[in-house]
């Protein structure tokens, strides 16, 4: 789940400022690591703030057991975040000027806590208690308290757990009657707008899901003819339509399902990052190219190569033999 990520956020990070059609013409089909000016030009997987404030996540679990918001914003505010998002750095600029981290979180739907829900998960896997959805919340509304970001996570916390104990591909409308039945009751009926004219649609997340993505995913469009409905940026209501077609629709290949996010979305980073926790959780270490894991640097900084690799090992030595053997 967590190598997922990593490597979706690595393969993506390095053509997030281009559009589909741009990032095409300029590269052709991405199913590799780019080469990266972070790396001297090498074809290497570099983080960027998926992977950091995930893995951020992780390490304030090791150390704390359960999520500490206060402790966790100090962690994000006292370190280089790269590529940091615009309500993250507001965040930021905010608790470091002296307020609590409840005062300093935004009222934001981007994509920014979503990305990094995943390491919730794990310290609860042993031992399932209510504890997991109020770390979900907390980790979550740290950043971004709002009820739009907070259903996602729920209901995305929802979908790792479920996936994790599945022994073979859900069938593709699960991806979406999941979701909407997470998040139906937490978003509630905001009325958010998407940014694109290929679609008029105002209303919650869930709706759009169970509307217009369940229409795409029938009429059997294309990665790239359905991302560009719902323009796949890095607002939550085209971040997350995004991310759940992929899996819908390629969620039992998880190479192709990461190359798509990486090839045929906007914010193509996160998105990747997403779909890759995901299927990496359903399926596990083992079908993850070879080729990704060896070029993945497993950084968290600038120069601690192989640390996602000690935050993993550190999680199944303090958690469990449940999780799968790290690298």
């Amino acid at each position: 789940m967590l190598l997922g990520l990593a490597i979706g956020d690595a393969l993506g990070n390095t053509s997030e400022s281009l559009n589909p059609g741009e990032r095409g013409a300029r590269h052709g089909e991405i199913r590799d690591y780019l080469a990266n000016r972070h790396a001297r030009g090498h074809r290497v997987g570099l983080p960027s703030d998926d992977t950091q404030l995930a893995f951020w996540t992780l390490e304030h679990l090791l150390e704390r057991g359960r999520i500490i918001p206060e402790q966790l914003a100090q962690k994000f505010c006292s370190r280089q975040i790269f590529g940091i998002g615009t309500t993250v750095s507001a965040f930021v600029n905010k608790f470091q000027g002296g307020h609590r981290w409840y005062e300093a979180s935004q009222r934001s739907a981007g994509n920014g806590a979503l990305m990094r829900i995943a390491p919730v998960v794990i310290p609860h896997i042993g031992s399932p208690s209510a504890a997991l959805w109020e770390d979900t919340i907390l980790a979550g509304a740290l950043t971004h308290n709002d009820a739009s970001s907070i259903a996602a996570c729920v209901a995305f916390v929802a979908i790792l757990w479920d996936l994790l104990a599945m022994s073979k591909p859900p069938p593709p409308d699960w991806w979406l009657d999941r979701y909407c039945a997470c998040a139906r009751t937490v978003e509630g009926n905001p009325q958010l707008h998407l940014r694109t004219p290929l679609l008029a649609f105002t209303g919650p997340i869930w709706r759009l899901i169970d509307t217009h993505v369940r229409q795409a995913l029938h009429q059997d469009l294309t990665v790239a003819q359905a991302c560009d409905r719902w323009y796949s940026g890095a607002f939550l209501l085209e971040t997350v339509p995004s991310a759940l077609f992929i899996l819908a629709r390629h969620g039992n290949d998880p190479e192709e399902a990461m190359v798509r996010a990486v090839n045929d979305t906007r914010d193509n980073d996160t998105i990747a990052a997403i779909v890759g926790a995901a299927v990496g959780a359903l399926h596990g270490r083992d079908h993850l190219p070879q080729r990704w894991i060896s070029a993945l640097t497993g950084r968290t900084s600038s120069d601690d190569d192989g640390r996602i690799y000690d935050l993993i090992r550190a999680a199944k030595e303090k958690w469990g033999p449940w999780l799968p053997e790290s690298p």
